[in-house]
């Protein structure tokens, strides 16, 4: 009995040795830090070898490889074939003698973890030596590679484009808190792979999650419509409807909003008839807040058409003989309906009335403001809803409402669609509604809805457009405090754009994990080597080849870089580009028809109507 035994543990023990001895595909050469050069085995029978009925490739690019150490097997990532492969010391004897370049094949890798067990951990606790066998990466080595994430924290976003039957997954939290980048070229895939995102997360059902997608073209409205809140400027309903108060903006935001000039002197006038107006509402409509630490950038609520009449009426007043007495009024003003108080023209000379030689020249800008104000293109911002100043500066609401309406709703995620607001003014409106969320979440960060105890994923679409490199404006600005400091407080970045070269260098290197789908521009291939750990530089070179709908996926996020084939959703995001093809196949009946509607949506500046 107990030599029957000893014949089977030995007949398990050959069996082993045989698999391994299948798997061996070479032998290492050198190690120059994290670098490894392989000298693969002359007698591989092909470089296609059939394991298990499975086949599989040697020295593909991006594959993996494993080196058995002891108990533990270390998993190592293939950088470069061929002669690039070589090592350095060799290269010049063997570039002496064709025949021996032409029979020896290398490739070269770097270690990117270790399986000690069953578990696998990025990060290597000890180095092979030259001399080490190397081994093909089987089904069951990626089943131990791709499996250890934990269910609780993890998301499945596509399969392992090696194995099909791998579920690609990626860490939830380390996603969120540490930042991440999804970058692509047009057509790449890049809305769906945001798409599938979100919904594996919506899919998850947390009850508290918290996800604001900024999007600057309304692509996400249908893809995410199961899962999703849309607030838009042209909701015909209020609670949908995107509304943000002119008196949270910081002031020099505010400013540029009209397109009047001011010299400095005149905008620190202006500024402190602001703090002056806010300290008044403050005290009027007994808002907790102290005096002394009002400024003209507190989100505290007045009458911008009240400032605007009490300048206007400065500089338009004229003053009798005694040059103190202010003439009579020939017609009354109005401060809703933006009317000037009329006053009697000035008189030629030293004949009264005089014009009053306090005023600040103002009034070209006065009317720039009047005009902005009245256009009902910046209603969003001017007339909020319930959020709109009286003459006194009471509101209905407060922000503490808007924050429930963006934040605080049953639906995991909320689309803040800025496809309404004029163009002129998204970069500033998109830095300021980033500002007001975070400065909301930074000082909130002790209570239950702050950051810290119920995180939020922000999501920029379109990053490029209002984050480029070297500008200093209010979007950039805030980015650069949430990716440098958001992970204190619970909220996290994902970037997603076209063009990663135009975006700040600063807040793409805080970004984690990066996704990067198909990319033919070298510019931007070269942006995203540069955020990438050195060793893995090689790999970027892949990109153009990818499929649509395919990445490389990197960083914190993941246990080991991997190239992963997205899930397709059934509803693509509206940047899925129209098929001329079909669509001239349409007939249209009545164009004239169509044509004036076109029209009206035009002038009134709603694609909806």
């Amino acid at each position: 009995m107990k030599l029957k035994d000893w014949e089977i543990n030995l007949k398990r023990s050959s069996l082993k040795m045989a698999k391994n001895r299948i798997t061996e595909i070479g032998e290492i050469d050198s190690i120059s830090g994290n670098s490894i050069s392989v000298k693969l085995f002359d007698n591989i029978k092909s470089n296609m070898p059939i394991i298990d009925g499975v086949v599989y490739r040697v020295g593909q690019i991006g594959s993996f490889v494993r080196i058995p150490l002891g108990y533990a097997n270390l998993y190592g990532i293939v950088t470069q074939i061929g002669s690039a492969a070589i090592p350095e010391s060799l290269r010049e004897a063997v570039a002496k003698d064709y025949d021996i370049l032409k029979n020896t094949r290398w490739i070269n890798i770097v270690l990117a973890g270790e399986q000690v067990g069953k578990k696998f951990e990025r990060g290597v606790t000890q180095y092979p030596t030259t001399g080490d066998k190397v081994h093909l990466v089987t089904i069951n080595d990626l089943d131990i590679i791709y499996g250890g994430y934990e269910e609780a924290n993890s998301i499945t976003v596509g399969n392992i484009s090696v194995s099909e039957s791998l579920d690609a997954k990626i860490d939830l939290d380390k996603l969120i808190s540490r930042h991440c980048a999804i970058v692509g070229s047009t057509g790449s895939g890049k809305s769906n792979s945001v798409s599938v995102l979100l919904q594996s997360i919506a899919n998850r059902e947390f009850p508290s999650s918290r996800i604001l997608v900024i999007d600057p073209h309304g692509e996400y409205n249908d893809a995410l419509s199961k899962h999703s809140k849309v607030i838009e400027v042209s909701s015909s309903d209020d609670e949908n409807k995107l509304q943000i108060p002119f008196w949270a903006l910081p002031f020099n935001e505010l400013m540029k909003i009209f397109s009047g000039n001011l010299t400095d002197q005149n905008r620190e006038y202006i500024r402190e008839k602001v703090v002056e107006a806010k300290i008044r509402s403050a005290e009027e409509n007994k808002i907790e807040v102290t005096k002394e630490s009002i400024t003209a950038d507190s989100p505290i609520p007045f009458s911008i058409k009240r400032l605007w009449f009490e300048l206007d009426d400065f500089e338009r007043k004229t003053f009798q003989q005694d040059r103190i007495t202010v003439t009579s009024k020939i017609t009354e003003g109005d401060i809703e309906s933006l009317k000037s108080n009329e006053y009697p023209i000035a008189g030629l000379g030293n004949s009264a009335p005089f014009l009053n030689q306090k005023a600040k020249g103002l009034l070209s800008f006065l009317d720039s403001m009047r005009n902005r104000l009245n256009d009902s293109s910046y209603s969003f911002l001017f007339s909020p809803g319930k959020l709109t100043p009286d003459k006194d500066g009471k509101t209905e609401e407060d922000l503490d409402a808007m924050f429930l309406k963006w934040l605080g709703n049953e639906l995991p995620i909320t689309i803040l669609d800025l496809s309404g607001i004029p163009s002129e003014i998204t970069s500033s409106i998109s830095g300021t509604l980033l500002k007001i969320i975070y400065d909301g979440l930074f000082w909130g960060v002790n209570t239950k809805v702050g950051g810290k105890n119920q995180p939020l994923l922000i999501v920029l679409e379109e990053a490029h457009s209002y984050l480029k490199a070297g500008e200093h404006s209010i979007s950039s600005r805030t980015v650069q405090m949430i990716a440098k400091e958001g992970r204190k407080y619970g909220v996290g970045l994902l970037l997603v754009t076209q063009r990663p070269s135009e975006l700040d260098e600063t807040v793409l290197s805080q970004c984690g994990t990066m996704i990067a789908l198909r990319m033919n521009n070298s510019k931007d291939r070269g942006h995203i080597r540069s955020a990438v750990q050195d060793e893995l530089q090689s790999m970027v070179d892949l990109l153009p080849s990818l499929r649509t709908g395919e990445a490389l996926i990197s960083g914190e996020a993941v246990k080991i870089p991997s190239r992963v084939k997205f899930f397709k959703i059934a509803n693509a995001p509206k940047s899925s580009d129209p098929k001329a093809s079909e669509k001239w196949l349409e007939k249209i009946d009545d164009a004239q028809k169509e044509y004036k509607q076109l029209l009206k949506s035009w002038r009134n500046k709603n694609y909806k109507i």
